[in-house]
């Protein structure tokens, strides 16, 4: 297991239910969660949640971090405050170190020109193209998409979100990583044996 954090990035308005699933099953699975915020103010939810940040943006080097965590906001839509986050997104994967955005995220990430040459996918096609990105023809209609370092997903899509990244980070493979998203996802009862069996339950 990657020894270094995964970086969860928080801001005001962030959608708190897109990123639960990923980072309760990171943790229990042994991996250390830091938030990131503009800076180490309290950030609200949009649920409410009050939230300290661990570091601000600027401290974050892509050389101390297994993964980026990029949540949806209303800010992501709303002007250019998190424009920093997609940079940092950049460096993340100029760096080779993976970056996941689902949401509002993958919007901030087009403008940033991320999704010009990766398959990718978000909320619906005409949501991106909205941004003017020239990534277009490399949208997928898909629950969440994995292109090398970089993982995508829909707001809709928490589960699949967090499926791509357990795959991405070796938490769970296999029948395993499908038993745990058919759990979770579809409520197969009969998943839940094959989890306790490998002692992922």
């Amino acid at each position: 297991m990657n020894s270094k954090p995964v970086h969860l990035a928080v801001y005001n308005t962030y959608a708190d239910w897109e990123t639960g699933h990923a980072t309760a099953h990171l943790a229990r699975a042994g991996h250390d969660i830091r938030t990131v915020g503009p800076d180490t103010l309290p950030v609200r939810s949009i649920g409410g949640l009050r939230v300290q940040p661990d570091l601000a943006l600027d401290d974050v080097r892509p050389e101390d971090s297994s993964l980026l965590i990029l949540p949806g906001a209303d800010l992501w839509d709303a002007g250019d405050d998190l424009a920093p986050f997609a940079r940092k997104a950049r460096e993340f994967l100029d760096a080779g170190v993976p970056v996941a955005a689902i949401c509002g995220a993958t919007a901030g990430l087009a403008r940033e020109g991320l999704l010009d040459d990766r398959a990718h996918t978000s909320a619906i096609s005409f949501y991106l193209a909205a941004t003017g990105y020239g990534g277009g023809e490399r949208y997928v209609d898909a629950d969440a998409v994995t292109d090398g370092a970089l993982i995508t997903a829909g707001p809709t899509e928490p589960v699949a979100f967090a499926r791509e990244i357990l795959r991405l980070l070796g938490v769970y493979e296999g029948e395993v990583l499908d038993a745990w998203y058919r759990l979770f996802h579809d409520s197969d009862a009969a998943a839940y044996a094959v989890l306790e069996k490998a002692g992922a339950a």
